[in-house]
């Protein structure tokens, strides 16, 4: 845990602000959820809370699926990094922040594919490897919690047809949001 020298008092309704400075950092967002965790040692932590994070090993498994049926590299996030990839290096790619164009497409709330005159963009910051095929957000009960992605090489020809990868990234982002509503 790193101090960060700040120190602020709690009001009388028992509220405290988080500096504007750390939630830019930190990509807290106003509405979004936080983790309350306390130790032995009196200290209190916040952590920013992820609905899809609590499917992390279903998310793998389903990303693993796609790769292995349909030879699709499948990476799935949640508003802030990766948590789960198939057909593309673990260690490279998981929890790993995710890029500002990504967020774009997240939070558009729409399917994006990459047109064949589009600039290409990677999935997270700091990667040249791999760009963006198709994402699509994935929403539960309204709300926006993370999204599924195609990837491709540059020079990389898909395996199966745009319209068949656009319906598989929709199904997973779909059926992604419908496990969190259960």
């Amino acid at each position: 845990m790193k101090a960060t020298g700040i120190v602020r008092r709690i009001d009388d309704l028992g509220r405290v602000v988080i500096p504007k400075e750390i939630r830019r950092t930190m990509r807290i967002r106003e509405g979004d959820p936080l983790e309350i965790y306390t130790d032995r040692e009196g200290e209190v932590i916040f952590k920013k809370y992820s609905p899809i994070g609590e499917l992390m090993s279903f998310a793998a498994q389903y990303a693993d699926t796609l790769n292995k049926t349909c030879g699709m590299s499948v990476i799935i996030t949640d508003r802030d990094v990766v948590i789960a990839c198939a057909g593309v290096p673990k260690k490279e790619y998981t929890d790993k922040k995710i890029s500002g164009e990504i967020e774009d497409v997240i939070e558009s709330r729409t399917l994006y594919v990459k047109a064949e005159e589009s600039e290409s963009f990677s999935i997270i910051e700091d990667s040249t490897s791999h760009y963006v095929s198709c994402a699509m957000p994935i929403i539960s009960d309204g709300d926006i919690v993370g999204c599924v992605a195609s990837l491709s090489l540059p020079e990389e020809k898909n395996k199966i047809t745009r319209e068949v990868e656009t319906k598989l990234i929709q199904t997973a982002a779909s059926f992604l949001g419908k496990q969190l509503e259960a």
